[in-house]
């Protein structure tokens, strides 16, 4: 197996049986095909069918036959007057026989719909020109999520791990595991990213002297289980912990870790956390340092821009130069986030209300998963805010760290 990318979507595509409506259709000599579609077309136009196309042709025991849709159907089959009476006098004339067809009562939205609408009786399809914008990702991109994703998973040891990204650059903007168990809370990854030009998701992977793939012990181990130190599996994990393990952070009054800190949440306050250091504003400054280097903080990500400049601040401008006046970040808008494991309803949301543009994990949630593995909630109509789902196939030979699976990696 290869890295592959599949698109997760918002809602299960139904049986085609599902999605139908009933017509009355009669069979038709061929000379008559254009009389009739005329005729048919004035008195009872198909508004709401225009996708479906009018006279169906088939060929049955080699001979080649012609059905015309005559109207909708009423619903009453044995009822005698079931047809509109322009209906029934085309009937009456042409002496035909009605009979009760099923067609598809929504346009397709893909070609492998479009044939099994066609079973039943031909429809136009009209494919969208910019497959891009209909995959939610360009082909030039593979390889570039295909390393974020590596990166996801080498950051994950015990548990979940996420990465923050601006696909524009490529940068990581913050990455974070979770940190709802005691050992969760190692500072190593979880911080924001410093934002430097050579900060990509291209990132070289550990090896050992051997030259074989280092990767976490949980994947080497069962690559294809369930992992259920993750606290999206098994949010109630953090009960194991007994309260007076709890050390609080130092110079703190909370505590390392939380039951609600996913790993997800976690990266995004991590990037709000870039956000306030980057961009200091009157209500909220948070200084690198107190010798004002910036070095690490020069290349802002280009996302939706809200004016933050401070006019309280020309104290803080000496330090900070332009950069406080540089249009911040709203939210995590048009950022994509990479997740070792599908997140769960908590994290989801919180995805949506910090308006993420891509969400990719790499295995899934049977347990609690969110988008796809229980629940669809990126399909949920009702949100002010939607973002496409992603599912990366990471190949077996990577997480076993064997020397084929690094190369062909």
């Amino acid at each position: 197996m290869e890295w592959a990318l599949t698109e997760v979507p918002g809602n299960l595509i139904t049986s085609i049986q599902d999605t139908t409506v009933d017509v009355m259709a009669a069979k038709i000599e061929p000379k008559l095909a254009n009389t009739l579609i005329r005729q048919l077309s004035h008195i009872c136009p198909l508004e709401n069918l225009r996708h479906v196309k009018r006279v169906r042709r088939r060929t049955e025991c080699g001979k080649s036959e012609l059905s015309i849709i005559l109207c909708l159907s009423t619903g009453y089959e044995t009822c005698n007057k079931q047809l509109p009476d322009d209906v029934q006098k085309i009937v009456d004339t042409y002496q035909l026989n009605p009979f009760t067809a099923k067609v598809s009562k929504c346009p397709a939205t893909s070609k492998e719909e479009w044939e099994e609408q066609c079973k039943l009786w031909p429809t136009s399809y009209h494919p969208a020109h910019d497959l891009d914008i209909v995959r939610g990702f360009r082909e030039e991109e593979l390889p570039s999520i295909f390393n974020c994703m590596k990166t996801a998973i080498q950051l994950s040891k015990v548990g979940n791990a996420a990465i923050i990204v601006d696909p524009s650059s490529t940068q990581i903007i913050a990455k974070a595991t979770d940190q709802t168990h005691q050992h969760d809370t190692s500072d190593e990854g979880n911080k924001f990213s410093e934002v430097r030009a050579n900060d990509t998701c291209s990132l070289s992977e550990p090896t050992d002297n051997d030259g074989n793939l280092l990767l976490p012990k949980f994947f080497l181990s069962k690559p294809n289980s369930l992992n259920m130190e993750v606290s999206c599996i098994n949010p109630w994990g953090w009960t194991k912990q007994r309260t007076m393990e709890q050390k609080p952070l130092p110079g703190e009054g909370c505590f390392a870790w939380h039951p609600l800190r996913h790993a997800a949440m976690v990266a995004v306050e991590n990037a709000a956390e870039r956000d306030r250091t980057m961009f200091p504003s009157s209500t909220s400054i948070t200084k690198p340092g107190s010798n004002c280097n910036l070095e690490n903080y020069n290349e802002p990500a280009k996302r939706l821009k809200a004016d933050t400049k401070d006019k309280d601040q020309s104290a803080d401008e000496s330090c900070y130069g332009n950069l406080s006046e540089t249009s911040r970040p709203y939210l995590c808008t048009g950022f994509d986030i990479y997740l070792v494991w599908e997140p769960c309803a908590m994290c989801a949301m919180a995805l949506v209300h910090h308006r993420f543009k891509r969400v990719f994990y790499a295995f899934p949630n049977p347990v609690n998963g969110a988008l796809g593995g229980v629940y669809r909630l990126h399909g949920e109509k009702s949100l002010n805010h939607h973002y496409n789902v992603f599912r990366i196939s990471v190949p077996e030979a990577y997480l076993n760290g064997l020397n084929d699976g690094s190369k062909q990696c």
